[in-house]
């Protein structure tokens, strides 16, 4: 009985060796593949899925000691860690995630929106969505915008990217309204659209910080947005006379424009917080619209001098959080808050123009269809009576 318990014991200690033999092959073999970053980051990248350490199979000491050669750092040296920030399923137009150095994104996007209104005061020609100049008492506006996108992004570094985004325009507008002080008995029906170029986009990037679990990322950007859209004082109004004074016309614009007219600057601070099982995210900006010097507008008769205009800036917050469903798919929910300031002509307000609210409730998913592949789907719903009553978005990003 003592030899048997002797060679036991020794059974025992041989297999204890071997034991621990494998658990440091395998913990090599881990850092060589990045899976201790993985771990640690598992539910942040939410669009490549990442697998747990306990799902993975224990490999054989051949394949432990091919891979430890071939790829494993050098003794003393610790493994590559990565600095990028999580991937979430985008609600925004600002990406998370950066694109890595010598690489370029291809990403065609669709985007839908329609809103309505009732018992609306607008007033005449338009100078953004939902703020109009002229006499007029609306009862019911329905408005159809459709958006496709060609968005290209191109790595500089892996902390630094560019981005030109190239925007087609299609307005729909359908207007029910009963001109003032005419004692019409009846509504009048004002169909009007427009399609073309919008103004096109220039944006740089750059990450400040490595982050990590439990720590944020920190990325940076700056927008150009032109003005090469049709903007709305080259359309035409329905005036015969400015339209603040004379109510002959309806006030409206016969053509709907695709851009806003003006030049603008948007510096903005995207964050990102892994917080596993979920990624944090935020966004804060302030898009300043440069002033415009002699305006003319055009009236169905001529043209109409109106000085020099300038339209509200915007600062606009967001806030959200994602999360991996599979190692495909993943979801984001978030809330994005914009204030836009008044319009003024010659340094005067507007008449009729105000402060304006925009509140909108987003929830995105992503699902990647390749290593190299993504297609994103947001839906924005309004919960201001300014904001869009929906807004549709499918995006298709693709990595060369």
């Amino acid at each position: 009985m003592r030899s048997q318990i002797d060679a036991q014991v020794a059974q025992l200690d041989a297999m204890r060796k071997q034991l621990a033999q494998q658990e440091a092959d395998y913990k090599s073999l881990r850092h060589a593949v990045g899976m201790d970053v993985l771990a640690q980051e598992r539910g942040g990248n939410l669009n490549t899925g990442s697998a747990s350490a306990s799902t993975l199979p224990m490999p054989d000491a051949d394949a432990t000691q091919q891979v430890s050669a071939t790829n494993s750092p050098p003794v003393g040296v610790a493994p590559p860690t990565d600095t990028r920030p999580p991937e979430v399923a985008p609600i925004t137009n600002q990406p998370g995630v950066l694109t890595p150095k010598g690489h370029i994104v291809i990403e065609p996007s669709y985007q839908f929106g329609y809103s309505s209104a009732d018992q609306v005061d607008l007033i005449g020609y338009t100078i953004i969505p939902a703020i109009l100049i002229g006499l007029i008492d609306i009862r019911t506006v329905r408005t159809t915008t459709q958006t496709t996108t060609l968005t290209a992004r191109y790595g500089i570094t892996n902390r630094l990217e560019v981005e030109v985004r190239v925007p087609y325009v299609w307005d729909g507008s359908n207007i029910v309204s009963r001109e003032v002080f005419t004692g019409a008995a009846t509504n009048n029906v004002l169909s009007s659209s427009g399609s073309g170029l919008g103004d096109i986009e220039a944006t740089a990037r750059y990450q400040f910080n490595d982050g990590g679990a439990d720590k944020p990322y920190y990325v940076g950007w700056f927008r150009f947005k032109s003005r090469t859209g049709t903007d709305p004082f080259q359309v035409t109004t329905d005036c015969q006379q400015r339209c603040v004074e004379d109510v002959t016309g309806t006030g409206l614009p016969l053509e709907l424009p695709t851009g806003s007219g003006f030049y603008s600057l948007q510096p903005g601070l995207t964050w990102l917080l892994p917080s596993d099982p979920v990624v944090f995210f935020g966004n804060i900006s302030y898009l300043y619209n440069v002033e415009r010097h002699g305006v003319w507008e055009n009236l169905v008769l001529g043209k109409q001098y109106l000085g020099n205009v300038s339209i509200g800036n915007v600062a606009d917050v967001s806030i959200g959080m994602g999360f991996a469903l599979n190692d495909k798919a993943s979801l984001s929910i978030g809330y994005d808050q914009s204030f836009i300031g008044v319009t003024k002509e010659m340094g005067q307000t507007v008449p009729g123009s105000t402060k304006v609210w925009l509140g909108q409730l987003l929830i995105g998913g992503s699902y990647r269809l390749n290593p190299k592949r993504t297609i994103n789907f947001t839906l924005g719903a309004g919960v201001t009576r300014d904001t869009p009553d929906v807004l549709v978005t499918v995006r298709v990003p693709t990595l060369y």
